[in-house]
């Protein structure tokens, strides 16, 4: 359980909210190129503009070291775009012009504080530890410390960063209600309903080359009931063919080059449980020099070349099993879809999830792009935010901003 916009009145009211609007950007101009995640913002900041609350917007761009870090004065400019109202851009965090910025701010305005990560202490490098990284501890820093008392509530709506344990994210909640935000709330019920309660069959598509977290999700979806079926693709089918004692040649090499070898012996034991659940592609398209081939996969015959893309069988027998699906969970591409040689098994699987009378989510990433590449997003049910925190939470793993979210209901539900 958690809050959400509909349990506070919200009116004149000062609202921190902490975004997730990281975009791709030009290195040169610094201008946003895709504001997908800005867009999905739109809801939340309207409706709290609506209910006449003053919105202070936390959010971060890339990280130190990276080419993209850079300052928010253009995602400002897309924002305002975007909901066609002024988002005020303050070149400032947490000292006194950003504070007196607040201070000074009229209902129903909006400003976007700068990029949080130019703080040191908003940097974690052993997030995942975040239990020695306490919420008291992230409460005690400067920025939370400084913007507390001039903020009402605190709203999350950064999902894509929900596995982060970072002082912008989990340390208000120690002083302030937190409350899930539209896209925080959208996120939850659907993959929480994907999880425990989807209609069937349920049929889950994994791929990509993040096979150790594809494979922790197929680990938690079969243990917990949630799959009927597991269709594997990318590294994680080439991962569970070699697990089965096909002889992939160079492809192992790839493997083991990726820190991946060790998912091999995850795989068996997995095949050992589940066999009859997951299903290994029955051909294969090579690249050779550049060109597309395809083979039929035997055990006997060692493949020569890199795997590129799944082939027409395979195409042919997933397409049937996702036909008679009524709930689809999709992550990963299933081969190398930036070469159009090798578009074809992603592109024909998200056909086929696209026209199916399935409830289908995709994990956000590189699938998410394979489908508007091909224009079959807005035929998707949900495309998550959030492609790490996604997969984390398809795989059954704490995420902290979640675990906040859930801790302060229990405080505050008394004031609902």
């Amino acid at each position: 359980m958690f809050l959400t916009l509909d349990d506070f009145d919200l009116d004149g009211k000062t609202v921190l909210l902490r975004v997730d609007i990281n975009s791709p950007i030009d290195l040169n101009t610094g201008v946003v190129l895709d504001d997908t995640r800005i867009r999905a913002c739109k809801e939340t900041i309207e409706e709290l503009c609506n209910k006449n609350a003053r919105v202070v917007i936390l959010a971060h761009q890339s990280r130190p070291g990276k080419k993209d870090f850079t300052t928010l004065e253009m995602h400002a400019e897309k924002l305002s775009e975007v909901l066609d109202r002024e988002v005020r851009y303050i070149d400032d965090i947490f000292g006194s012009y950003a504070r007196n910025a607040i201070k000074n701010m009229k209902d129903g305005e909006i400003i976007l504080l700068e990029n949080v990560r130019f703080l040191a202490e908003e940097v974690l490098k052993d997030w995942k530890k975040w239990k020695d990284i306490t919420p008291k501890k992230q409460a005690e820093t400067h920025l939370v410390k400084k913007l507390y008392p001039l903020c009402d509530y605190f709203v999350n709506d950064a999902f894509a960063a929900a596995h982060r344990a970072q002082p912008s994210l989990v340390g208000f909640a120690y002083y302030l209600p937190m409350i899930a935000g539209r896209i925080m709330e959208k996120e939850l019920s659907i993959l929480g309903k994907v999880l425990k309660n989807p209609e069937r069959p349920c049929i889950f598509v994994l791929g990509g080359a993040k096979a150790d977290d594809s494979i922790k999700v197929m680990k938690n979806v079969l243990k917990n009931g949630s799959a009927d079926k597991v269709l594997t693709t990318g590294i994680v089918a080439n991962i569970f063919l070699i697990a089965k004692g096909y002889k992939l040649g160079v492809n192992e090499k790839i493997i083991e080059d990726m820190g991946l070898k060790d998912q091999i012996g995850i795989a068996k034991e997995l095949l050992d449980k589940y066999e009859d659940k997951i299903i290994t592609p029955i051909d294969a398209a090579l690249n050779i020099d550049g060109e597309r081939k395809e083979i039929d996969l035997d055990m006997d015959i060692e493949v020569e070349y890199p795997i590129h893309d799944i082939g027409e069988k395979t195409i042919e027998l997933y397409n049937e099993i996702i036909k008679d699906a009524k709930t689809i969970v999709a992550n990963g591409p299933a081969g190398v879809f930036e070469n159009k040689n090798f578009l074809k098994g992603t592109a024909e699987i998200l056909n086929s999830i696209a026209n199916s009378n399935a409830f289908s989510v995709i994990g956000g990433g590189h699938l998410s792009a394979a489908a508007e590449l091909i224009g079959v997003a807005d035929k998707i049910g949900h495309i998550s935010t959030g492609g790490g925190a996604c997969l984390e939470f398809l795989a059954g793993e704490e995420l902290p901003v979640i675990t906040m979210l859930e801790k302060s209901y229990q405080k505050y539900k008394g004031q609902i």
